[in-house]
């Protein structure tokens, strides 16, 4: 696993909190696609109202961690529980109905379909769309409510990212599950991207996030961990992961 770990990040991977302030547990998960095994002993913590961060090198299986959360995975070994339930296994539409939302990298909106209908979408499981979870999406993003009768394939990159995540907030989940949130876009639309991100957080919904722009991302989080070769690698505050000269010149470029 490499050097012994510096005075700064640490490698402990389990958070000490009571049960009762965790969300999401990830305890010795062993995943992947099929037969190919990606992830081995993962651990990974989110507590309640918490802005989680993971990150490390392309191929680590940062995508892949997020999308075992999310049941899109075989699932090898390990546990993931989200409160008080065992979701280890469960299929993506029950997981939805935990309090989980999921915005995928890419192929995240309906393109032939308008704004609003992307939204209706996200609320596919109620009986009747929520007016008042419509209402919080449109005053997060505004540019949404503008161009709510626009087709979603006409918007730009950083447009239609909004657009999947409001779609995943329309169920008002207690977790949110982004996946490379930045991808794609243009350099002036990354600020205001994680800006927005920031938003949700403060309002009260938690948030795991894979992100490549990992100093970014670490600056504005609670914890990280950073994963490498499937493995976890270090764990700890946004701050001290960034300023660790060794997580420094091992990930994010010295």
């Amino acid at each position: 696993m490499g050097a012994e770990p510096t005075a700064g990040a640490s490698r402990s991977v389990v958070v000490d909190a009571p049960d009762e302030d965790r969300l999401l547990t990830v305890r010795d998960l062993d995943a992947g696609y099929g037969d190919l095994q990606i992830l081995a002993d993962v651990d990974l913590d989110v507590l309640e109202d918490e802005y989680v961060v993971v990150v490390g090198p392309n191929g680590a299986g940062k995508s892949t961690v997020m999308k075992s959360v999310f049941g899109l995975t075989t699932q090898m070994g390990g546990s993931v529980r989200f409160a008080d339930s065992d979701i280890t296994g469960l299929a993506p539409e029950e997981i939805i109905h935990e309090g989980i939302g999921y915005v995928p990298q890419s192929d995240n909106v309906f393109s032939s379909l308008t704004v609003r209908e992307n939204l209706e979408m996200g609320a596919y499981i109620l009986d009747e769309l929520p007016e008042d979870a419509l209402s919080a999406v449109f005053e997060r993003f505004p540019v949404l409510e503008e161009r709510q009768g626009q087709r979603a394939g006409t918007m730009s990159g950083g447009q239609q990212q909004m657009l999947a995540m409001g779609r995943a907030l329309m169920l008002d989940p207690d977790l949110l599950l982004l996946d490379e949130p930045s991808a794609g876009l243009a350099p002036d639309l990354v600020d205001e991207m994680f800006a927005r991100i920031d938003d949700v957080v403060a309002a009260g919904t938690a948030v795991l996030m894979v992100e490549q722009n990992a100093k970014e991302a670490l600056s504005r989080c609670d914890r990280g961990y950073v994963l490498a070769n499937g493995e976890n690698r270090y764990a700890d505050t946004g701050d001290r992961l960034l300023s660790d000269p060794q997580v420094r010149q091992e990930f994010l470029g010295g």
